[in-house]
């Protein structure tokens, strides 16, 4: 493995950590934050860091490559989180998060049909991926039973779809040949136009005295800068350098770092079954990344 593709990975599992502990800050600013009100100031804040760190304006060759932009923002900034979001006001957390798990099959299976580059997968992706998701399932429905709500459970497909979708879009940026901060910006900016309308949908308000309190600034500044900022930017070059599918398959843990995170902030009690998807998932990992070849089956055409 040559020293860019480790990066690749180490950049990858940074982001995933990350991700996988936001919910701890998520779950102290919903004391007096709406979603929609921490969603958008985490990602305008995120902006504001992308600004000052590369102020270099980012000047798009043609229109096409600009709506590719447009989509990626809309697909992996508003419509991933806000239907996220509302799934979870329709069905459980337990629910949500098994089925959003399944994002990077929707990869796989997206950058086979429409990827240039991409090449037939073979079985050990799909054991990795059934092996993953068994596990995410015995970590998410320990302690609790499984309760189907339609609503709630086609809203988080939906995420787990566009993800998969924002994806390949960022694959596709990343032969553009722009800096990488860059293109998180503008992904950044497009997110937050299309999250405008929907802020007069939900209940939005500007009250600055919820921001008073430091606990509130520490976690918005964790979630802007280290979750949305730096995230956005590792995720991408992870997608630059191991490609759409590799990179999201780093999606299984989330839930494993969610549940050790759980345990060791929270004190959370952690159950034999937990242990036990806790391994099946991390099994599904390495299934998935080790064990992941192709074969050629020619080019495909693209997006």
């Amino acid at each position: 493995m040559d020293k860019k593709t480790m990066a690749g990975h180490i950049t990858a599992l940074i982001t995933i950590v990350i991700w996988g502990t936001t919910f701890i800050s998520t779950k102290i600013l919903l004391a007096d934050f709406t979603p929609v009100e921490i969603l958008f100031f985490r990602f305008l804040l995120g902006l504001l860091v992308l600004i000052a760190v590369y102020p270099e304006r980012l000047r798009i060759k043609d229109k096409r490559q600009e709506l590719t932009f447009a989509v990626a923002g809309l697909c992996g900034i508003c419509l991933y989180y806000l239907l996220e979001n509302i799934a979870l006001t329709y069905t459980m957390a337990s629910n949500v998060g098994v089925i959003i798990s399944a994002a990077p099959f929707f990869t796989a299976i997206l950058s086979h049909v429409y990827l240039k580059t991409e090449e037939k997968l073979k079985a050990q992706f799909f054991v990795g991926f059934i092996a993953a998701m068994t596990g995410i399932c015995l970590i998410s429905f320990s302690g609790s039973e499984l309760e189907l709500d339609p609503v709630g459970d086609i809203l988080a497909i939906a995420a787990a779809f566009v993800w998969a979708v924002y994806s390949l879009l960022t694959r596709k940026i990343s032969g553009y040949g722009y800096n990488t901060i860059q293109t998180a910006r503008r992904i950044f900016v497009y997110g937050i136009l299309f999250m405008l309308p929907f802020l007069f949908v939900f209940d939005f308000s500007f009250n600055m005295q919820k921001f008073i309190k430091p606990v509130y600034i520490l976690n918005f500044i964790y979630l802007g800068l280290g979750a949305s900022a730096l995230c956005f930017v590792t995720w991408n070059y992870a997608v630059k350098v191991l490609g759409a599918v590799k990179t999201s398959v780093y999606i299984y843990i989330v839930p494993v770092i969610t549940v050790v995170t759980s345990v060791i902030v929270l004190n959370e009690e952690i159950t034999w079954m937990a242990v036990a998807g806790i391994g099946l998932a991390l099994i599904g990992l390495f299934l998935s990344e080790s064990k992941l070849k192709f074969k050629k089956t020619g080019k495909r055409k693209g997006i």
